[in-house]
C-alpha cells in the first residue's frame, strides 16, 4: 500500500509517498523577495497553486507504477475548529482530487500533526505518551501526546521560536527563511547569554518578544552579526529546556520529541542535549531527521497509511 501526503504551510510545498518503508519526498521553498519575512496568504496560494503540481509531477513518476492507496492532505495548521490558513486549501483540494480520480480514500490531517509523525518516524521513540514540542515559525507550542489524542500543555505566549530567528536573521541582511543562514553565523560567533529567559510562572509559558527587541538593540549598537546570531541560538536552547523541564514535571514523561524548523538546526541540537546534561534534567531527547524536521509531506503521507491500515 502507498500512502501519497501533501503539505501546503506558509514556507513550503511538498509532497511525500510512504509504503512504510522510507519514505520519498519532493518539496520547495516558496518564493520571498529579499528583505521580506514571508508573503502573504494570497501570494502563497498562488506560488503554492504553480508549485505544486511542478513537485508532485516528478514524484509520482518516481513511483515507477505503483498503485496509490489514499491521499492525505494537511488541511488546517493544528487541531481545533479555529484553526484555519488559506495555504492549506491548495494541498486538501488537491489532494481530494486526486483521490477521487484515483478512487480511494482521502484523509485529512493537520500541519502539526504531520510535523510530530514525520519527526518521530526512525526515531525508535515508540511510546504511545510522550511530550513533544513544535518550534517553527508559526508554532513554539508544548504538547501532550497520548495515543491520537493531542493536550497542548503550553506555548509561548507572544513571539514563536522560528518567527525570532526569521525576524533577526533578516535584520542582518539574511535571505528568508534565515535559520541555515543564521546557523553558519552563530558558528563563527560567541554567546554569553546576554538575553535572559522570559518565564509564566507554571514553566509552560515563555516570553520571546523581548528577547527580540534587546537583539534588534543588539543589532543596532554594532554589535558583532556572529555574537548576534549566536545569542539567538543561545536563548532559544535555554527557554526550551525550561519549558521541556516543566512539561516533565506536569506529566511525569521524560521523553520529549522535538519537531518542526528550528529542531533541526545541528546547533540548536548540539547545545540543547549539552543543557541537558549539564542540568542533569533527565530528559530524553528525540530529534527526526532533519531532513523530515522542516516543513514536509512526509507526515501526512505516514498518517494517512495508518488510518488506512486502521481501516483495512
Amino acid at each position: 500500500m502507498l500512502s501519497l501526503g501533501l503539505d501546503t504551510s506558509c514556507y513550503t510545498t511538498s509532497a511525500a509517498l510512504y509504503d512504510g518503508m522510507e519514505p520519498r519526498q519532493n518539496r520547495r521553498l516558496l518564493p520571498v523577495p529579499a528583505g521580506e519575512r514571508g508573503l502573504r496568504q494570497s501570494e502563497a496560494v498562488f506560488a503554492h497553486v504553480k508549485q505544486l503540481s511542478e513537485i508532485l509531477v516528478p514524484l509520482l513518476e518516481s513511483a515507477q507504477g505503483e498503485e496509490i492507496s489514499c491521499v492525505c492532505a494537511s488541511v488546517s495548521p493544528r487541531d481545533g475548529e479555529d484553526s484555519y490558513m488559506p495555504v492549506f486549501q491548495v494541498g486538501a483540494s488537491h489532494g481530494r482530487a486526486i483521490a477521487a480520480a484515483l478512487h480511494v480514500p482521502f484523509y485529512e490531517t493537520t500541519h502539526q500533526r504531520g510535523h510530530i509523525a514525520a519527526a518521530q518516524w526512525g526515531t525508535g521513540l515508540t511510546k504511545d505518551r510522550f511530550v513533544a514540542l513544535h518550534l517553527s515559525g508559526g508554532t513554539t507550542d508544548v504538547l501532550l501526546l497520548d495515543g491520537d489524542q493531542i493536550t497542548p500543555l503550553g506555548a509561548s505566549i507572544d513571539l514563536h521560536a522560528g518567527q525570532l530567528v526569521d525576524r533577526v536573521g533578516v535584520a542582518l541582511g539574511l535571505p528568508f527563511p534565515c535559520g541555515p543562514y543564521l546557523e553558519e553565523l552563530a558558528k563563527q560567533g560567541k554567546s554569553q547569554a546576554k538575553v535572559p529567559v522570559s518565564m509564566e510562572k507554571d514553566g509552560l509559558h515563555c516570553h520571546l518578544s523581548g528577547a527580540e527587541a534587546q537583539l534588534m538593540r543588539m543589532i543596532q549598537s554594532g554589535e558583532k552579526k556572529e555574537d548576534v546570531a549566536a545569542e539567538v541560538y543561545s536563548i532559544l536552547q535555554r527557554t526550551v529546556l525550561r519549558l521541556l523541564e516543566a512539561a516533565a514535571e506536569k506529566t511525569g514523561a521524560k521523553d520529549m520529541l522535538l519537531a518542526g524548523g528550528v529542531a533541526s538546526s545541528p546547533l540548536f541540537r548540539q547545545l540543547l542535549h549539552q543543557r541537558n546534561e549539564k542540568r542533569r534534567a533527565g530528559l530524553n531527547l528525540f530529534f527526526g531527521r532533519p531532513e523530515f524536521s522542516g516543513d514536509n509531506a512526509v507526515g501526512a503521507a505516514i498518517i494517512g497509511l495508518k488510518k488506512l491500515q486502521k481501516e483495512k
